[in-house]
């Protein structure tokens, strides 16, 4: 564990490139528990036969702790669009990341191309993972939505694309007492019930109560959304009644933080060269960029942390094998506590010796 770590932290691109700087390092290395540095075929078999089962569970027993210690941390906050809500709001989503085909027999997804899918189900307001399904990309989107549901708890709200569109889970939702926004695919078949009165002015083009054939009672909303400058007419479906149709709308836009997280997860930590080739060293890899992602998380909200997520990755890969106080060096590091910019000194306003 100790080692895959270190492999997200410093970009590690192999198993020799993560043995050798760890022996370099044997030192401040023995600190943690006397560790020592790992061989290559040793971190290699490791990687093939050690259940990511072990990954996993520290993964969530990490995320469960922190909660512990820090209740806000694992809560958050409501931003933005979503600040008129108490209730916690969900978005879910799926990334592809790509692997080496030609030694990936088992995550084969096209001709010649190989990949692994992480399903994820993102709390909007703490930004953390809640629930993480890692498996083959071949698999569509909604055969993993019930899993990815599966805990919501009634009055709560999930977000998601039309990849994961199925009337039948969507129905049970409803029942459940759970609220969803999607969008609607293009060739829906659907009985009208009634339509709405529109806003004056707005951009909201149709407000309609539905039914599905698969006996779905929903609600589809046309606007239109703003994208890359111009104005796009899309199509929603929620199961809320209650709500403004640009409360629809505005909830749905939220979807894009679960973007962002994966474009995060993908830039900064090491999602590109693998340290093995079996299903089990892409689970265990996968699942310490995950736990190292939440360990940033944590240290940029002890140290109320003002700046993105890629600076202090690279700050923190920086003094990895220093002993400092992170904690205290990111509180007042830089412009981190508040000010965005670089304050000038009066020794800068002229040359020395001059």
């Amino acid at each position: 564990m100790v080692s895959l770590l270190f492999a997200q932290a410093s970009h590690s691109l192999g198993l020799n490139d993560v043995c050798d700087a760890l022996q370099l390092h044997s030192g401040p290395l023995s600190t943690i528990r006397g560790a020592t540095a790992p061989s290559r075929n040793g971190l290699s078999h490791a990687n093939k036969t050690r259940p990511a089962e072990m990954a996993e569970k520290l993964f969530w027993g990490v995320l469960e702790h922190l909660g512990t210690i820090a209740p806000s941390f694992r809560k958050g906050k409501s931003w933005g669009r979503l600040h008129r809500f108490k209730c916690a709001i969900y978005a879910m989503d799926s990334t592809v990341i790509e692997l080496v085909a030609n030694c990936l027999d088992w995550a084969q997804h096209r001709r010649r191309k190989a990949a692994a899918k992480c399903h994820l189900r993102l709390n909007l307001q703490s930004l953390l993972p809640q629930c993480v399904i890692i498996d083959t990309a071949g698999e569509h989107d909604n055969t993993r939505a019930r899993e990815l549901c599966a805990p919501v708890k009634s009055g709560e709200i999930v977000i998601f694309d039309k990849g994961y569109l199925d009337f039948k889970h969507l129905r049970a939702l409803s029942e459940r007492g759970v609220f969803w926004v999607s969008r609607a695919k293009d060739n829906m078949v659907y009985d009208l019930l009634d339509r709405r009165a529109l806003p004056k002015g707005g951009k909201i083009l149709a407000d309609e109560e539905i039914m599905t054939r698969d006996g779905l009672h929903g609600r589809r909303i046309v606007a239109l959304v703003e994208v890359d400058g111009q104005e796009r007419e899309m199509i929603f479906l929620t199961n809320n009644f209650k709500w403004s149709a640009q409360t629809v709308v505005d909830l749905y836009q939220c979807r894009w933080e679960i973007e962002v997280f994966f474009k995060q997860i993908k830039q900064t930590l090491q999602l590109a060269d693998f340290l093995g080739h079996s299903a089990n060293a892409v689970r265990w890899q996968v699942w310490m960029a995950l736990l190292v992602y939440v360990l940033l998380r944590f240290l940029a909200w002890q140290s109320k942390w003002g700046h993105s997520l890629v600076r202090l990755f690279t700050l923190t890969r920086a003094i990895l094998w220093r002993k400092i106080d992170l904690a205290g060096l990111l509180h007042g590091y830089g412009t981190a506590s508040g000010s965005f910019r670089f304050l000038g000194q009066p020794e800068q306003a002229y040359f020395a010796g001059f």
